[in-house]
């Protein structure tokens, strides 16, 4: 385990989610985010498939700032039920993961 996760994010404005991504980054909470302004999303929300343009970002932090990153979703994000969602970085270039280390707050 190498201590660093990938926490994926959408939004449907890519300002807004670029903006977001700002602030986790400025707040140390993350150490980068890379984001894709246009992705499209099919998904089932009360009771209907609905199929919407959206943003994606995939951020690079520390696994244990997972829950300050949902909460602060859950505190900013215009949705109701923001997706956020955290992956395990199993391995990768030891210098970018250390960085990404040096770069997060420490918990």
């Amino acid at each position: 385990m190498t201590g660093v996760v990938e926490v994926v994010i959408t939004a449907a404005d890519p300002d807004w989610l670029a903006a977001f991504t700002r602030r986790l980054v400025d707040d140390r909470l993350a150490a980068c985010g890379h984001q894709i302004a246009a992705i499209r999303s099919i998904y089932r929300w009360d009771g209907e498939v609905h199929d919407d343009p959206e943003a994606r970002v995939a951020l690079h932090t520390r696994a244990a700032l997972v829950d300050r990153i949902v909460e602060r979703a859950d505190a900013e994000h215009p949705y109701d039920v923001p997706c956020v969602l955290a992956l395990p970085v199993a391995g990768g270039n030891p210098a970018y993961l250390e960085w990404v280390l040096r770069e997060t707050a420490e918990v």
